[in-house]
């Protein structure tokens, strides 16, 4: 019944959670008030409801208890938020005896970041019974001791406070002694014996009493202590102290060997007997046994320890002094030491976390990081004011006297630093002031607000043709200021049309390195270039994108061998060239025309000469191909020459190709005819430029014709008299050059054997030379028709030789470098040198190299003379 009853009194002074709620700039107070020794499990209130917190938020904004101890005596279930007893509560562990005892804990929520602080104040419950530092007390006490006389007994020490702690002692009933409890300020009265009447020695030399301490508690508990009083015979006289209490104060962190007091006692006895000697009373608790000691002869107590007023602000010194003589009484005093407070403890930082995360681009003012500052010095040392480093984003705002918010004050950008050591210095206003430091690293998590971006605003890469299927033909390379998955790359082709196809089926690029394969053979002949976009695009939320434009390039390789153009063989037959006899040196016996659909040093072309017929009779244009005559044609030299001509490009390795010529050497008429028949039997690819050419004749002829009539009119009514004249060439007029001269003009590049001036520079070789209109074989037997007088003869422009005449008479050869063109009309001659003109009476005419147009200019008259 009575364990019932004790129950139900403990459940009555359970107090039910008191939430006293007060708002700050970042936390909120929620205090509870329990008893200690709850059982495990024990529900203390509810956490989601005191703090305004729907319960399913608990565990969404991660909810946490944190506490400065290493027990975590208390904790919430995140699905009720029921507040509950985890570890057992003591409070003499707690706060041992503190007249008020408060646990205090955090909690904290994220999302926003919030602090709670919990004040869990414990409550005493009468655990603990009084229990004496013995069991058995010795006290000897002379028979001689006066009537009176008090000896101070040993306090029985109880572990809980207030009413449950000791309230009263009882002696047990005897006739020789009493007891009389003593006040001590503050602390609960100290026991002492008092003598009521004197002992003698003979009667009883032993007394044994029990000593009962009682504490407040409901039920009451006890402690018994066994006092055990010889009594001795002889010593009178006990020492007595000067001071029965001496208050001392002194300030912490005293240094070793400091003298704290002086107790003097004296005795009024002599010799042995008045010599005193002092000890510590065996009362005396061990810990001031370890911070102090005391001097046996003066009674001097110094410092042996440490001495910290956050350890102990109060200590009590029992101090015994005893006679040397026989049966020596002993007298005692008390020295009471008050501790002060220093500067000596630098404050605290508590953190949560060492480390924080906050987002890129967060808002001025977002909360980053909770810390609590404390000192465990008292009074103004106990002051502390916090300060960061400057230099960062942040700054401190003291929400209230020991908590304090890191907050952001701009934005921040994660590229330009993606993490800040914060140092917070903490100072107390003591003197000398203390600081502390601490540093929280802040970490800037990613946001995707950086495109990917091309080291090269454009990229060209080249591939010979004919390559592998699949090789690498170059690289794209992109980078991206984000990081993690904001930074990893895809890159990409942008799919359009080349030639009809699409890109993506020439050339393909690795998503992740950016490598460019070929996915077809290319051909330089076929397609020499085109252009593609690539794409990057980076693996954030929203993905962001760049472009950049790749030109690939075709590499030429010599693939192909030359092809000859001109000239072609007639339907099949063999290529034949026709020249005169009379040929001089330095005429143009063919030009050999070659292409390469190659390119660059693939397509630079050269001609050589391989086994002529005879060596000493042509030469070649190593880079023209024209083949021209070295000599003039000899009686013993074949009527039918063979030439190859063998052309070579300067790929690696070479190719070439080879013509075969057959030059015919063939009387001047007969070389006529040849040419006229030449003319009508060109290629089907020349006809066109033959059409013009025969236009181009009919309107020349026609205006000549023209000219000649109205001349004609002019020069009969002018000279009746005069006798007709027929057209002929003048042979008086032509120039006379060397052979050689003319041949080395031929061609720069003109090979001339090295016997060559041994062999023909004594020779005489005719005079007369050629006009060549054009290096197309089609002109190389163009004819043109003097239409003047009777019959106008065939100038072979190619020969330089005029065609027979009715009478049968040849003209004479024209010189290479001046054409002078003989016409006689009427009475008159006319001389067309090179790029000079005639005029005639319809008009005025020029005659090119390469063709013949209606000029306007003046025009010579030369008088001509019969042949």
């Amino acid at each position: 019944m009575a364990s019932l009853l004790n129950t139900q009194l403990l459940q009555s002074r359970i107090l039910f959670a008191i939430l006293v709620c007060f708002t700050m700039a970042f936390c909120e107070n929620i205090r509870y008030t329990i008893p200690e020794e709850m059982e495990l499990g024990a529900f203390i209130g509810n956490i989601a409801t005191d703090a305004g917190i729907e319960v399913k938020q608990l565990s969404v904004r991660r909810f946490r208890i944190s506490s400065e101890s290493k027990k975590q005596y208390l904790d919430v279930n995140l699905n009720t938020g029921k507040l509950y007893v985890k570890e057992r509560v003591d409070r003499e562990e707690l706060c041992e005896q503190s007249f008020s005892c408060v646990l205090k804990l955090e909690g904290v929520v994220q999302n926003p970041l919030k602090l709670y602080r919990l004040e869990i104040t414990i409550l005493d419950v009468n655990d603990n019974s009084p229990v004496f530092q013995k069991s058995e007390i010795n006290i000897e006490i002379s028979e001689l001791m006066p009537v009176g006389v008090a000896f101070p007994l040993p306090s029985a020490e109880d572990a809980d406070t207030g009413s449950n702690s000791i309230q009263s002692y009882k002696l047990s009933p005897n006739e020789h002694f009493s007891l009389r409890l003593q006040s001590e300020g503050t602390k609960t009265d100290s026991p002492e014996l008092i003598l009521e009447r004197p002992l003698d020695r003979e009667q009883q030399t032993t007394h044994r009493l029990t000593l009962t301490a009682f504490d407040g508690g409901k039920p009451r508990k006890i402690g018994t202590a066994h006092l055990i009083i010889t009594v001795l015979d002889a010593n009178d006289n006990a020492p007595v102290c000067e001071q029965n209490i001496y208050q001392i104060t002194t300030p912490e962190n005293v240094p070793k060997g400091a003298l704290i007091v002086k107790v003097t006692a004296n005795d009024l006895d002599e010799g042995l007997n008045g010599e005193v000697t002092y000890s510590f009373n065996d009362h005396t608790p061990e810990r001031v046994r370890e911070l102090f000691s005391l001097e046996a002869r003066t009674g001097e107590i110094r410092v042996a320890g440490v001495v910290d007023f956050e350890e102990a602000e109060n200590y009590q010194i029992l101090v015994q002094a005893k006679d040397r003589g026989t049966n020596p009484i002993p007298g005692f005093c008390k020295v009471l030491l008050k501790v002060t407070d220093i500067n000596d403890n630098s404050p605290q930082i508590t953190t949560s976390s060492p480390s924080s995360i906050i987002s890129e681009r967060a808002s001025p003012g977002t909360a980053v990081a909770f810390f609590k500052v404390t000192d465990r010095d008292s009074g103004k040392e106990a002051e502390v004011y916090c300060r960061i480093t400057t230099g960062s984003p942040f700054k401190l705002n003291n929400s209230s006297k020991d908590y304090y918010t890191l907050i952001t004050v701009s934005e921040i950008d994660r590229e330009q630093t993606s993490d800040y050591n914060i140092t917070i210095i903490c100072m107390d206003r003591g003197t000398p002031p203390m600081l502390t430091k601490k540093t929280i690293r802040v970490y800037v998590s990613d946001l995707n607000d950086n495109p990917p971006q091309f080291t090269k605003q454009s990229y060209t890469l080249y591939v010979k043709e004919n390559n592998v299927i699949g090789a690498s033909i170059g690289s794209v390379s992109a980078f991206d200021s984000d990081s993690e998955e904001n930074a990893q790359l895809v890159y990409s082709i942008l799919d359009v049309v080349v030639r009809g196809l699409p890109v993506s089926s020439l050339v393909s690029v690795n998503p992740v390195n950016g490598v460019v394969f070929a996915r077809r053979s290319f051909d330089f002949e076929e397609i020499r270039t085109f252009q593609l976009q690539v794409q990057v695009k980076d693996a954030g939320s929203p993905p962001l994108s760049s472009h950049v434009s790749v030109h690939i390039i075709i590499v030429d390789q010599n693939d192909n061998a030359p092809v000859v153009v001109s000239p072609l063989p007639n339907k099949g037959t063999a290529i034949e060239e026709i020249i005169p006899r009379s040929a001089d040196s330095g005429y143009l016996v063919a030009k050999v025309t070659a292409t390469d659909v190659d390119s660059g040093s693939n397509a630079e072309l050269s001609y050589h000469l391989c086994h002529p017929t005879d060596k000493s009779l042509f030469t070649l244009a190593i880079e023209t191909g024209e083949i021209w005559t070295i000599r003039h044609f000899l009686p013993k030299d074949p009527l039918r020459q063979k030439i190859v001509i063998v052309v070579t490009d300067n790929g690696t390795p070479s190719l070439s190709a080879t013509v075969t010529i057959y030059v015919s050497v063939q009387e001047n008429g007969k070389h006529i005819a040849s040419n006229i028949a030449m003319l009508g039997t060109a290629g089907s690819w020349k006809e066109d430029f033959k059409i013009y050419l025969m236009i181009t004749f009919a309107i020349t002829s026609l205006l000549f014709l023209l000219a000649i009539v109205v001349l004609g009119i002019k020069v009969h009514k002018s000279r009746k008299d005069a006798n007709g004249y027929c057209c002929c060439w003048s042979t008086a007029l032509f120039s006379h050059r060397d052979s050689t001269i003319g041949t080395q003009k031929a061609s720069v590049n003109i090979h001339m054997p090295p016997n060559y001036a041994e062999m023909y520079d004594n020779e005489t070789l005719s005079r007369s030379s050629r006009h060549v209109i054009g290096e197309d074989s089609a002109m190389n037997d163009f004819m043109l028709p003097n239409l003047c007088g009777v019959s106008a003869p065939l100038v072979n422009i190619k020969t330089d030789s005029r065609a027979t005449t009715e009478d049968g008479k040849i003209s004479n050869f024209m010189d290479r470098n001046i054409t002078e063109f003989h016409e006689i009309c009427g009475s008159r001659q006319w001389n067309l040198e090179q790029s000079s003109m005639v005029r005639c009476p319809s008009g005025q005419y020029t005659l090119d190299k390469n063709a013949m147009e209606l000029d306007h200019g003046r025009f010579m008259e030369i008088h001509s003379h019969a042949l």
